[in-house]
């Protein structure tokens, strides 16, 4: 497969912004839609064009990681977020919060649902991204 130049130009200036989006959608999950499987799907259009415009290879060095590894990855984030509380004495996957002073006027909060969402996006993305490779793989390649 031979794709346009035009295609492999959108492509470079594209992928970035959409993985900057899925970022800002993992982020924002608790306040507002989104969350990590809504932002790992939007994650995985972006590497899906990526490996459509460049080919697997590109994407496999990108990567830099078994996307089976982001996988195992997410489901020790998931599972830490869910041992936290359960250490604390309190029920597995019990929402336990911190604050952060950013400044007299400001506190960030952080939970560990946040990081149950952590795990999600790396979870769905590790699935999609296996998924995609596989299937845009030439088997003459291999």
């Amino acid at each position: 497969m031979n794709p346009s130049l035009i295609l492999r130009t959108a492509t470079r200036l594209l992928t970035g912004m959409i993985l900057v989006f899925s970022i800002y959608l993992l982020l924002r999950g608790h306040n507002a839609p989104g969350g990590g499987f809504s932002g790992a799907l939007v994650a995985g259009t972006g590497f899906a064009l990526f490996a459509m415009a460049e080919g697997v290879m590109p994407v496999r060095r990108a990567l830099g990681i078994d996307p089976r590894r982001i996988i195992v990855l997410g489901m020790a984030v998931s599972i830490l977020s869910g041992m936290i509380p359960a250490m604390a004495g309190q029920p597995f996957l019990t929402g336990v919060w911190w604050s952060i002073s950013m400044d007299h006027d400001s506190d960030i909060m952080i939970g560990t649902p946040f990081l149950f969402d952590i795990g999600v996006f790396f979870i769905v993305l590790g699935t999609i991204l296996t998924l995609i490779l596989a299937l845009e793989e030439d088997p003459e390649e291999k």
